[in-house]
């Protein structure tokens, strides 16, 4: 994320409602703000925002935006499964 702006915080708001829906208690939200943490946006070579890296399973995979579009970032996550069908209305 890039400070406290509403394209971020929208972000990390539809990342959190995806996750809590579909991977109930098996994830983890590492948030960077690139502007406090520059060596770590830097090192993870994040250059625009927001982004998205999953990092496992591997291989990695990098979203970038909003996150609201949930079919698309549900099959760039690779998670597919008839109880996520409520995502592909």
């Amino acid at each position: 994320m890039t400070g406290d702006t509403p394209r971020s915080n929208r972000a990390i708001a539809n990342l959190n409602e995806l996750c809590q829906a579909t991977l109930p208690n098996h994830f983890k939200i590492t948030v960077i703000d690139v502007l406090k943490q520059p060596d770590i946006a830097e090192k993870e070579k994040i250059i625009v925002t927001p982004t998205l890296i999953r990092e496992f399973p591997l291989p990695q995979v990098r979203i970038i935006g909003d996150l609201s579009d949930v079919k698309t970032v549900l099959m760039g996550l690779e998670i597919t499964s008839k109880k996520h069908d409520i995502f592909n209305e």
